[in-house]
């Protein structure tokens, strides 16, 4: 064909020469033919042909097809993966999702969680391209002014970080929007976690054991405050799992529920979490009490795992459900008698927050605690759990520059021993 007929049969309605891949459409609108990295043909359109157009009457604005043809080449000589580039942010999340789903029931409801929250949001039907760093800090803050908890709002933005990080590796964007420090965009309003002090403490176990209400939780509250241990595991608690002759407690399980799945078990999160836990005096005395005083009752039996040391007054194992209420309560009813409240958030991780603070404050050695607590990590013993104080600071340096006077004063008198010693012989 003479090329001069080609031309007149490329050009639009304007007369104007569309170039190799352009054509227009019948109804006046313009398309673009090319392929994609993987060998695919793929189309884009547009109401105009360059940006000077404008757009037919009840049309919505568009990019013109030449802006639009600028980038699919940018894109192709990038090989980004401009299909993949298109999906939402739910269906990524949803695609990262399905190729992780070896996970905890815990992580597959924070998972739906995240993604009820994507779907009531204009983020979660956005293309992933589309989204900016500026459309993901306000997205911080939209999920901050809905109510949403700062520790939730952290979580969130860390998964949709992973999510987009996989949108760049596998070339579907340049950037990670959220990639951004979280603390910079919102404030931290969670009410700070405290320990008991050893005041505290030390009342609110005489308050409990003379209360009427409460003295029947003594010995569970004297457990937590004993071994820290995290209330997940004491409820999945077994006499199989006290060892009474070498006084410790085997921690290789806990107990959780759910209104979906009911009562189950797992595995601790990490192999940092099977331990075992030495039980102190008061422990141990507490762990008879309880054993002494259990009701024999036919409890259920979940995942192999039977006769739980804690039971609710329908004979079935407790769970943290069950000790978060009691708590709140107990919280109330002390606070009425006494001059000093106890902590704004009081929960059972309260009691493993005193332990590890106390063992910390009494000098236990930092990797001796870390095993206790069953954490992975030792910066989770030594930055979130050991409170210090201006105190327990104080006594410690008394504690040292006693120790360095008594040192200092035991040379020379070990020196004159010696002399003495030496002009005998």
């Amino acid at each position: 064909m003479p090329r001069k007929e080609r031309d007149e049969k490329r050009r639009d309605n304007k007369g104007r020469l569309l170039k190799s891949g352009e054509s227009q459409r019948s109804d006046g609108r313009y398309a673009y033919k090319y392929i994609d990295t993987f060998g695919e043909p793929q189309f884009v359109y547009s109401w105009k042909l360059v940006p000077t157009d404008k757009v037919p009457a009840g049309k919505r604005p568009c990019l013109s097809l030449r802006e639009k043809i600028k980038q699919i080449q940018k894109d192709l000589d990038d090989g980004i993966d401009t299909i993949g580039k298109k999906m939402t942010v739910c269906q990524l999340y949803e695609k990262y999702t399905r190729q992780r789903g070896n996970v905890r029931k815990g992580t597959q409801k924070s998972r739906q969680q995240l993604m009820k929250l994507l779907s009531e949001d204009k983020l979660g039907a956005a293309s992933i391209d589309s989204v900016k760093l500026s459309d993901a800090k306000e997205w911080a803050l939209r999920m901050q002014e809905k109510g949403v908890a700062y520790n939730t709002i952290c979580n969130s933005k860390r998964s949709l970080k992973a999510i987009f990080y996989m949108a760049v590796q596998d070339d579907c964007l340049r950037k990670n929007p959220f990639d951004f420090q979280i603390n910079e965009v919102i404030n931290d309003d969670t009410v700070p976690k405290v320990p008991l002090t050893p005041t505290q403490e030390n009342e609110l176990l005489d308050f409990m054991q003379n209360d009427p209400v409460y003295a029947k939780y003594y010995d569970e509250v004297v457990i937590l405050l004993e071994t820290g241990l995290r209330i997940s595991e004491l409820c999945g608690l077994t006499p199989a799992d006290l060892n009474f002759e070498k006084r410790f407690v085997n921690v290789d399980h806990q107990l959780l529920r759910s209104t979906e799945d009911g009562y189950y078990t797992e595995a601790p999160k990490t192999e940092s979490g099977f331990r075992q836990v030495p039980m102190s005096a008061a422990a141990y005395e507490a762990f008879e009490r309880v054993l002494k005083k259990r009701r024999d009752v036919r409890c259920i039996e979940v995942d192999g795992y039977k006769d739980f040391l804690f039971l609710n007054r329908d004979g079935l194992p407790k769970t943290a459900v069950n000790y978060d209420a009691m708590f709140k309560c107990l919280a109330k009813k002390y606070n009425k008698c006494h001059k000093e409240p106890l902590p704004d958030v009081m929960t059972p991780h309260t009691m493993r927050h005193t332990f590890c603070t106390r063992m910390a404050n009494a000098g236990m050695n930092p990797k001796a605690l870390q095993y206790i607590m069953g954490h992975a990590n030792i910066v989770m013993t030594l930055n979130y759990y050991a409170h210090a104080t201006f105190h327990s600071a104080q006594e410690e340096m008394e504690r040292l520059q006693a120790k360095a006077k008594t040192t200092a004063e035991a040379k020379p008198e070990a020196a004159a021993e010696s002399a003495e010693e030496t002009k005998a012989a």
